[in-house]
């Protein structure tokens, strides 16, 4: 079955921090690993700012091997993370690194010390938006109940440019299916309404992927879906 979607994308923005990111339990633990020493009594913004204090009292280096090894203390090997510390001060993991499902936890800790470093390491951004899809039948909308995030990505893809990065990369994917990524991809993403022939769905993703939705206005898009 072929389903007629009229797509709006809408509240496009570029951030530079993911929302749930970094907790005060996080400022806490980072603390704990640089040795700090009694957190006891100081407020969730003070917190936050010894963490970054702390971290910027060291090297750029080891301050990056310090929160590489706090969130990837079981996806990195130590050799890993120290060259990966070096790295970081002109590459950008949260888009070049081969293992997509790492991405997110890249762009946080890029954050973090581009944060406490005052730009010594690169900016990351990542792009925000809400996008609507309308549909003739109510029944139509059931293509979101499975992979959601694959045909959110493969319907919004043919409103973009010929030559974005998701085209020129899943070319086969976008055009079939079975976008494995799709979830890697698509960093965040929640329903945010339902009607009878409309849905809303709130995205965050990478700047890599989703820059060019800055300049797509309403678009017609067409999937094939075999519902089962």
């Amino acid at each position: 079955m072929k389903i007629n979607f009229k797509v709006s994308p809408d509240h496009v923005k570029t951030i530079e921090k993911l929302p749930g990111a970094w907790s005060v339990d996080d400022y806490k633990k980072l603390l704990e690993i640089m040795d700090y020493g009694d957190t006891t009594g100081m407020t969730d913004a003070e917190l936050e700012e010894m963490a970054l204090l702390s971290l910027s009292d060291n090297e750029t280096n080891d301050a990056a091997e310090i929160v590489l090894e706090y969130l990837f203390k079981d996806e990195l090997n130590k050799g890993q993370r120290e060259n990966l510390s070096h790295e970081m001060l002109n590459e950008h993991p949260w888009e070049e690194y081969s293992d997509l499902s790492m991405h997110e936890t890249f762009f946080n800790a890029g954050q973090i010390l581009y944060k406490a470093y005052n730009g010594k390491f690169p900016h990351p951004k990542a792009i925000h938006f809400n996008v609507t899809f309308s549909v003739k039948s109510s029944m139509m909308l059931d293509v979101f109940n499975e992979d959601t995030e694959e045909q959110v990505i493969r319907i919004l893809a043919q409103g973009m440019p010929e030559n974005t990065l998701l085209k020129r990369l899943f070319k086969d994917e976008l055009a079939h299916g079975g976008l494995t990524d799709a979830a890697n991809i698509i960093w965040q993403l929640k329903k945010v309404s339902q009607e009878e022939t409309a849905i809303t769905f709130d995205v965050l993703s990478s700047n890599r992927w989703f820059e060019d939705i800055k300049y797509v206005e309403d678009f017609e898009a067409t999937i094939d879906f075999e519902q089962e």
